[in-house]
């Protein structure tokens, strides 16, 4: 550096200083502004990944309702069978009643 006045030189480190003490405080606030990001996007993770645990019970869930949705439509078709059953029963009892009251006498 050339030689010059004291006071230049004082002005000159003034100058640098002030323009250090700002880029300081611009990185600073970059690393506050990333830490806030990064903060930002571990959270977003977690979020995703607690929706994801969600959607695989709810699949569970689905798939065990289905399973009982079967299981319902096969008792339903048995009923539907004893019913008949009873009905044919039904039906046909006045004709034994009429049969064993003939036979009795």
């Amino acid at each position: 550096m050339a030689t010059g006045t004291p006071d230049s030189q004082a002005r000159f480190g003034q100058s640098v200083k002030g323009l250090l003490t700002e880029k300081v405080n611009t990185c600073g606030t970059d690393v506050i502004a990333l830490t806030k990001q990064v903060l930002k996007g571990s959270r977003s993770s977690e979020l995703l990944g607690q929706a994801a645990r969600n959607m695989v019970l709810q699949e569970d869930a689905i798939l065990h309702s289905e399973d009982s949705l079967r299981k319902m439509a096969i008792i339903t078709t048995h009923l539907q069978y004893q019913q008949e059953a009873i009905q044919k029963n039904v039906e046909q009892s006045p004709d034994l009643q009429d049969q064993l009251s003939h036979l009795l006498k």
